[in-house]
């Protein structure tokens, strides 16, 4: 089983106590950013176009704790940004997993095998590597040569050490599925522990926003690549629900309290790809938040959305409320052929409301108004490592 057997004991435990609990809305994922810089600019990523002010701001070791307690989330992704870079960042991952949380730390894993004797091998711990296809796919999608060599001969120097690895992979339009397939058939002969695969999201100020998938697309496209996939043994980190949702085979709504992000600006308002608010606590994001404003269907800006941090939550719920669902998914796979589950309609969705821009210079006016400290800029030369 690519997920842990005490992982997925212990999140669908604590699905059936918040449900018992009468309890609605509750997250099951928090996506923690402690810092939005970067060693990359990939073309497609909506992290990374901020001025310095903020490209230097990190979130504390005790900032990062008082995240994870207040939310209370069974697993932590750890993202970015580039985690690496953060100074702290191995104290982080100890006080996460002190407090009995499972930690996936995601890494372009460019820094891994500098910064990997911080760390031990843990069995709730994985890292999580960066990888968007073969070497050409995955360069051209981080805009750099070379990274993917280094990438993954790192991810193999880790699993030799005795780390779990898992893999995120995004896909863009023009992602073919025999590649896919092939790449795919390529990281489990490595060994990788498990992969994670959405299509991408077209974030509001990514450099390039002209390559991401439809959902028609989205669901045609990973149809033929799990088509390709059927007894080739590869690893999903997914619940086998979400992979049948990719396949176009289950009509869900977006769960974007499931995955509640907290950054150097607070906890962002509605989910980890939109920036629309920000509140300065937990309890004010999950009481403040108009969520029903958001998902496909109600927003424009989440009309194509297919992304695990959105949909895998409702998945997994879907999940522990019908085993016999998703054990039959699990045992056949997800379907590749037959008519597809009736689409969201998107006729009554609001026009979209570009309010990226205010966030960042009311953050900017605030920063103004003091001093940066050490510790907010002394990784900073670590990034063009």
């Amino acid at each position: 089983m690519p997920v842990p057997l005490n992982q997925a004991l212990r999140v669908g435990a604590y699905v059936v106590r918040q449900h018992l609990l009468g309890r609605r809305r509750y997250p099951l994922v928090l996506m923690l950013e402690p810092l939005f810089r970067c060693n990359l600019a990939c073309a497609g990523c909506g992290k990374i176009d901020y001025p310095a002010e903020i490209l230097n701001q990190r979130l504390s070791v005790a900032d990062c704790l008082a995240a994870v307690d207040e939310c209370g989330a069974p697993v932590v992704a750890i993202a970015g940004g580039e985690p690496l870079l953060h100074k702290e960042m191995p104290q982080i991952v100890q006080g996460i997993l002190a407090r009995g949380k499972f930690v996936y730390l995601c890494t372009n894993a460019l820094l891994l095998e500098k910064k990997l004797d911080q760390y031990a091998p843990h069995r709730n711990f994985a890292w999580d590597v960066h990888l968007d296809g073969d070497r050409q796919m995955h360069d051209h999608a981080v805009s750099q040569e070379g990274v993917f060599d280094r990438a993954t001969r790192a991810l193999k120097v880790a699993k030799a050490r005795g780390f779990r690895v898992c893999i995120n992979t995004t896909l863009f339009d023009g992602a073919q599925a025999d590649r896919v397939a092939s790449f795919l058939d390529d990281v489990t002969a490595i060994g990788v522990d498990g992969v994670m695969i959405s299509p991408g999201y077209a974030y509001e100020r990514a450099p390039d926003r002209e390559h991401f998938l439809n959902r028609r697309k989205s669901k045609e496209l990973f149809r033929d690549i799990f088509r390709r996939g059927r007894g080739r043994g590869w690893k999903f980190n997914q619940s086998a629900l979400f992979l049948d949702f990719l396949a176009g085979n289950q009509r869900y709504l977006c769960t974007p309290w499931g995955k509640p992000t907290r950054n150097v600006f607070g906890w962002q308002r509605p989910c980890y790809l939109l920036g629309e608010g920000y509140a300065q606590s937990y309890r004010e994001l999950m009481e403040t938040t108009d969520w029903d404003r958001y998902g496909t269907g109600n927003y424009e800006k989440c009309a194509d959305c297919m992304v695990h941090s959105g949909y895998e939550a409702t998945a997994v719920v879907d999940a522990v409320r019908k085993p016999w669902k998703i054990a039959a998914v699990a045992l056949r796979g997800p379907r590749t052929d037959g008519p597809m589950a009736p689409e969201i309609p998107l006729d009554r969705q609001r026009p979209a409301d570009y309010v990226f821009s205010r966030h960042v210079q009311d953050v900017m006016e605030r920063l103004r108004h003091r001093s940066p400290s050490a510790a907010d800029v002394e990784d900073v030369a670590d990034a063009a490592d």
